[in-house]
Formats: structure tokens, sequence, C-alpha cells
């Protein structure tokens, strides 16, 4: 186990042995560990040094102070990068750490290579959605409301046919805390990046899920109109999280998008 204590908080971490490679940080969703991203780890830790964590409040890592900010979580990784002596990565984010990486490379732009956002936008919801989940998960906890969480994570092909899998990602969801999940979802509700992320300047791939229910294709080619230059795809038969249920093809995306602009 690899804990980094950065702004006040122990953060669990996991690094590859490869590290004369293209650094690639990868950021989780909100309910999620780094375990989310294994299958497409196993396709690119030949070719990357690559770095995954539990954001704070999720996974090993502590709560720390609540609530929480994208611009607390964006201070997170960048202070884990100047733990491990990075200069600078590929950030690889998805929903809220596609809202991590986005403040990022913004705000910190010397430390961003590139971007891949995925199943992400600028503003993820609105005021109502997270004020009806923040008092639900309060109420009767994160299993209660585990059901229609799944049903916006995942295609409905993943859900007909994978019911053991699915089973296993409503064991990491429940499991996390509920402190830190409702911290995260209030960072998330008072986030609107707009503004930062169409000064973005880094080379960016967005991602989107044909099924995804939570940040739809159209929000994530939105998204990718504010990036100048950047690059829009859309993974058929995959809902908010491709990288479970569509790992090769993310991969691809990456590994082509990497070529064309020399990152590799």
């Amino acid at each position: 186990m690899q804990i980094a204590h950065i702004n006040g908080a122990n953060i669990h971490y996991c690094q590859s042995t490869v590290i004369d490679k293209p650094v690639i940080v990868f950021v989780n969703s909100l309910g999620s560990d780094f375990r989310l991203w294994d299958n497409v780890v196993d396709i690119l830790k030949d070719d990357f040094h690559i770095i995954r964590y539990d954001k704070r409040g999720h996974g090993l890592s502590d709560i720390g102070n609540v609530p929480y900010s994208i611009e607390l979580l964006a201070d997170d990784l960048a202070a884990l990068l100047e733990y491990l002596t990075i200069d600078k990565a590929i950030i690889c984010g998805i929903s809220v750490g596609g809202m991590i990486g986005q403040y990022l490379a913004a705000s910190k732009p010397e430390l961003v290579n590139a971007l891949v956002l995925c199943n992400t936008a600028p503003k993820i919801g609105n005021e109502e959605f997270w004020q009806q989940r923040l008092e639900a998960i309060d109420k009767n906890g994160l299993l209660a409301i585990s059901d229609s969480i799944l049903l916006r994570w995942f295609s409905a092909q993943f859900k007909a046919s994978k019911l053991h899998q699915l089973e296993g990602w409503r064991n990491m969801l429940s499991r996390t805390t509920k402190e830190g999940y409702m911290a995260t979802s209030v960072a998330i509700k008072n986030a609107n990046l707009h503004d930062k992320t169409k000064t973005i300047i880094q080379p960016t791939l967005c991602i989107g899920g044909d099924e995804d229910l939570s940040t739809p294709a159209d929000l994530v080619e939105e998204m990718s109109r504010l990036i100048k230059g950047s690059h829009f795809k859309v993974i058929k038969n995959a809902g908010h999280l491709p990288c479970i249920e569509q790992p090769d093809i993310l991969a691809d995306h990456m590994i082509k998008f990497f070529k064309e602009n020399n990152l590799v």
C-alpha cells in the first residue's frame, strides 16, 4: 500500500514499475476507487508510467475536511504529482475526475501534457438533481439509492448480461464513505467550469458513451467545442463508465490520440 500525506489528508495511490515512459494519471468517478481503471491499465501498462489514486473520501484515502470543491480536489492532484516528483503528466479523468482534469489543466497548465476527458462536462447536473440525491443519501445511505446510480452508470446490455459484475460495482459504490460521497457531490453541484474549460490549451480527447444517462454524449460534445482543437469520440454500447464496459475501445482511442499528438 502506498500512501502520500498531502494537503492534510492521506491519499492512497499506486504507480507502475515502468518509469521511463510517458506519465498518465487516472482520476476516478464519484463513488469508485482506482480499480475502476484496471482493464485499461492492463492494456497500457507496458508503454506508460501509470499513476492511479483514490481521491479524498474514496477508497482507502482519508475523508479530510468537508465539504469539498473541485479546486481542492485539483490541488490534491497537483500535490500528488509534486510528491511523486512528476513534472508533467497526461491526465485521464472520468466524470468528476474529468472536472478535476479540466480545472488542473486550466489553472496549472505547466503540469499537464494532454487531457483525456471521459464522460464529463464543465457542469454536471443541476441544483435540484444534486440536492435530491444529497437528501436521499443523508436519510437512507448509498445502498438505498444504488439502483438509480447503477442505472445511470451502465448500458442496457451490461445490466442484462453482467449481473455478477454489476453487484461487484454496487459493492464498491455502497462502501464509499457517506461523508466522502456527499462532500464530492457538493463539489460537483457547486462547480461550473465553462470559463476555465474555454482556456484549456493542451491536446484534448473527449469521450462520451452512447448510453450515458449522467453525462450524455451531446453534453460531452458541447464541452469538446469549448476546447480549441479537441477531438470528440463516442463509444457505442457504453454508459457512464466505458473504462469498465469497453476498455479495449477506450484504450485504442487513447493510443491513437497520443500518437497523433506525438505523446508517445
